[in-house]
């Protein structure tokens, strides 16, 4: 496991504008002034956190897809956040991991808003998804994901745990930015992995106001990075292996972590 270079875009999006968003992102790709392993993008990053599936869904071989492949094979690195997806006649809100070889992987949001209607109008997802990158295991979540703690945890079977690193991509609103910030702390303690939290600023279609707050932790819950509130930035962070690997050597809570399986249906064995 090789260490990683992380890079993180909190930015405001343009309501509704795919093309526009789309423009926007590569314009910042073209400012790095490193070569991450790994590039970050909020929830729906290319219209904004929407609720209109039908006019903003894409294919598998839509543009926007298509789009994250072409960068990411310029780049020469992978390229993570989710978009609005239908596939055959359902809709999801699915987050994407692009590799620079030209395959991916997806995950589709579990948790859907109901505050917002988002379960009304998109299908639940029933997979957790673990990603393998560079000698990583990487588990990927969107926003309302993050209250639900069971579906975000960690597993110990034989030595092995289950991920390393826990990504959350959101459009997470600025009246409950505290909930944001003491979620993602509580996420790292519990499962003993580094935890990234990448959210957009500025202000949607609806005047709904976003903060930001993006940042990334260590295995202990500690801030190593974090964007400042309301700050229009690109962050760039480098995870190391042999900082994991000290941290669960010396507190070996995963030997005692409950053992128990979840159901398509959620249900807890």
């Amino acid at each position: 496991m090789q260490d990683l270079k992380i890079a993180v875009l909190q930015t405001p999006l343009f309501w509704e504008d795919p093309e526009a968003n789309r423009k926007m992102l590569e314009q910042k790709f073209g400012m790095l002034s490193t070569s991450p392993d790994l590039i970050i993008l909020p929830e729906m990053f290319n219209t904004g956190f929407t609720v209109e599936p039908e006019s903003f869904a894409e294919t598998a071989d839509g543009p926007t897809l298509a789009w994250m492949h072409e960068q990411a094979l310029n780049k020469s690195c992978a390229i993570a956040g989710s978009l609005i997806i239908k596939d055959q006649e359902a809709y999801f809100n699915r987050f994407y991991f692009v590799h620079p070889d030209g395959s991916s992987s997806f995950y589709d949001k579990r948790h859907l808003f109901r505050m917002s209607g988002e379960h009304k109008r998109f299908s639940q997802g029933s997979q957790r998804t673990i990603i393998h990158y560079k000698g990583w295991k990487i588990k990927p979540m969107v926003c309302y994901d993050l209250r639900f703690p069971v579906w975000s945890k960690n597993s110990l079977l034989d030595g092995q745990y289950e991920y390393d690193i826990l990504i959350y991509v959101a459009n997470w609103p600025a009246a409950r930015a505290n909930i944001w910030k003491s979620l993602l702390i509580s996420r790292a303690i519990e499962n003993q992995a580094y935890v990234i939290g990448v959210n957009r600023i500025g202000k949607d279609g609806k005047q709904v106001e976003y903060t930001g707050d993006s940042m990334i932790l260590d295995p202990e819950g500690s801030i190593m990075a974090q964007v400042p509130a309301g700050e229009e930035k690109t962050m760039s962070f480098t995870l190391t292996a042999v900082q994991l690997k000290n941290i669960r050597e010396a507190f070996r809570v995963g030997l005692d972590w409950d053992q128990f399986s979840i159901d398509i249906q959620g249900n807890i064995k």
